[in-house]
């Protein structure tokens, strides 16, 4: 199941980690590729000749290469992984992650990461125990990186507890099930994202303040989760390289719409979460539009609706999830374009809502599907809500 993986083992200090020559052993046996980052303090546990001869990779521990400026890029390594394993993790790596200090480049690296984290603890027992380090292991739990739990037995210490870093072979063989089990491997999804911009002139357009924050979440987690994942998304200032994702970028609403139907044929999941406009100047003028002392008359004429045209091509087995941003009676707007568009699932978030809509790093939304079922979620980070919107379209496959 690892074969062709990329795997980033990041080593912190601790005892612990003389067991990562076994693990990076294994993985290199199963076919993975292994890349490792040592923090400084690793090196007084093992040497990272040991590492680099079993992994067949140079190991990295600093930012610079040597004298000439050379650098060990965070970005690319954080982007080159399908998986980052912190094993051994410590109490200080674990609280380093969970508050984004960033004073090495294990944890460089762990910020710029896309893909699954997963962290294997190895420390004693009373530190394990520690309020603080079971605060920080909740956190990174919350943000769906994946804890492979220490053992009972002897610690470097003495004392006898919990604290011990799990075996090589046990944590091989929980991302053999990560990898294996993903709820949609094999799935195709399509996610559109961001606003559109229709053109008034050569110059000026009609637009939103959508920034495509929320789409790109939900792309990455669809991914995450193992489907194969095609991104449409308009106009955006951010960074639209996601690593196995197909990127379509597009800038009008009937740009959109071609990309869309001609893709949806082969869709498994579609989630339209791009913020459309639904007007557009029923003609563009060829040279910008000067300014006079006169009043200015735009006619508009409608976009194609690219949800409804979806909802009626869809077939047995296909999923649309649409989203509605309203300003006044959101439910019921949300229940009658659930109907109307032949969506299975949509996403209502409110703009009476502080830290959710446009532009914010959150959203609060409530989830209603075509049985009029609801339910409401707190405000949360936008990669959470991109987790709880995936975890239903699973949950409708269950129905």
């Amino acid at each position: 199941m690892l074969e062709g993986k990329k795997i980033l083992l990041g080593m912190s200090g601790s005892i612990a980690a003389y067991k990562a020559a076994f693990l990076t052993r294994l993985l290199v046996k199963e076919g993975a590729e292994v890349k490792v980052i040592m923090t400084p303090s690793a090196h007084d546990f093992i040497t990272p000749l040991t590492l680099a001869t079993l992994s067949k990779n140079p190991v990295l521990t600093h930012f610079t290469k040597d004298d000439t400026g050379e650098w060990n890029n965070h970005v690319d390594l954080g982007l080159w992984a399908d998986a980052l394993v912190v094993a051994p993790a410590t109490a200080n790596t674990i609280a380093k992650m969970a508050t984004g200090i960033c004073d090495n480049l294990l944890t460089a690296v762990y910020l710029s990461a896309r893909c699954p984290v997963f962290f294997a603890p190895a420390m004693d027992l009373d530190m394990l125990q520690h309020s603080a380090t079971q605060r920080n292991i909740e956190t990174l739990e919350g943000w769906g990186h994946q804890q492979i739990k220490p053992t009972f037995g002897e610690l470097a210490s003495g004392l006898i507890g919990t604290g011990r870093m799990a075996e090589p072979q046990e944590m091989v063989s929980h991302l053999e099930n990560f990898f294996s089990a993903s709820p949609l491997k094999g799935k195709k999804a399509l996610v559109t994202a961001g606003p559109t911009y229709e053109a008034l002139d050569p110059v000026r357009f009609i637009g939103n303040h959508s920034t495509g924050k929320m789409g790109l979440a939900i792309a990455e987690e669809l991914s995450r989760q193992g489907a194969q994942v095609t991104l449409v998304i308009g106009p955006t200032n951010l960074n639209t390289v996601l690593r196995g994702i197909d990127t379509v970028s597009v800038t009008s609403a009937e740009e959109m719409y071609e990309a869309c139907v001609a893709r949806f044929e082969n869709t498994d999941i579609a989630v339209l979460s791009a913020a459309v406009a639904d007007y557009k100047p029923a003609a563009m003028a060829d040279q910008k539009i000067k300014k006079t002392s006169q009043a200015l008359t735009i006619e508009l004429v409608s976009t194609r609706d690219i949800a409804a045209e979806l909802g009626k091509l869809k077939k047995n087995g296909q999923v649309i999830v649409g989203f509605a941003l309203e300003t006044e009676n959101e439910h019921a707007n949300a229940e009658k374009k659930i109907k109307s568009k032949n969506f299975d699932l949509i996403v209502l978030n409110s703009l009476q809502d502080a830290g959710a809509g446009f532009g914010h790093d959150t959203n609060k939304i409530t989830l209603i599907d075509a049985k009029n079922n609801a339910k409401k979620f707190n405000l949360k980070s936008k990669k959470e809500v991109a987790r709880d919107i995936v975890n239903a379209i699973i949950d409708l496959g269950h129905d």
